[in-house]
C-alpha cells in the first residue's frame, strides 16, 4: 500500500473510532460537571456554532456532497497532498464521524462545554481533530522551506 494511503487511512480510522467510542459514553448518559469545563450530551443539528440548522435534513446530504468532493479531490491530486496525509486523515476522519452522527442520531453528538469566564460553543473530539488537521496543514504551508 502506498505510504500516503497508509498514513491517511490510519489517521482517519483512529479519529473515527475514538470519536465514536467517546460519543457512545455520552449517548449512554455519562455527564461530568466542572468549574470551567462540563461534559454534557448535546445534539447539534447545525454545523459550527449551530449555523445552518435551518437546513434540517438537507444539511447531511450537502455534507455528503462536500466530503465526497474533498475525498475525490484529495485522491485525484494525491501527489500534491502527499505531505499532508496525516493531517487530511485527521480532518476527514472527524468530518465523516460527525456526518455519521447526523444519520444515526439526527445531529452531531457534542459534549465538551467550556464555561470558564465566557461561554464557548459545545464541541467534540472530532471537531478538535478537524481543527488540528487544518492547523497542521497551515503550519506546513507557512513554515515550509
Amino acid at each position: 500500500m502506498d505510504r500516503f494511503y497508509l498514513k491517511f487511512f490510519l489517521a482517519f480510522v483512529f479519529v473515527f473510532i475514538i470519536d465514536q467510542i467517546i460519543k457512545s459514553f455520552f449517548l449512554n448518559g455519562y455527564e461530568a460537571e466542572g468549574s470551567c469545563i462540563s461534559l454534557v450530551f448535546t445534539l447539534n443539528k447545525g454545523v459550527a456554532f449551530s449555523m445552518f440548522a435551518f437546513l434540517g435534513e438537507y444539511l447531511k446530504f450537502i455534507q455528503i456532497a462536500l466530503i465526497g468532493g474533498v475525498f475525490g479531490y484529495i485522491f485525484y491530486k494525491k501527489e500534491e497532498f502527499s505531505k499532508y496525509a496525516i493531517a487530511l486523515g485527521l480532518l476527514m476522519g472527524g468530518g465523516v464521524s460527525n456526518l455519521l452522527d447526523r444519520f444515526l442520531h439526527g445531529g452531531v453528538v457534542d459534549y465538551v462545554y467550556w464555561h470558564c469566564g465566557f461561554d464557548f460553543a459545545i464541541f467534540n473530539f472530532a471537531d478538535v481533530m478537524i481543527d488540528l488537521g487544518v492547523l497542521l496543514i497551515l503550519i506546513s504551508v507557512f513554515f515550509k522551506k
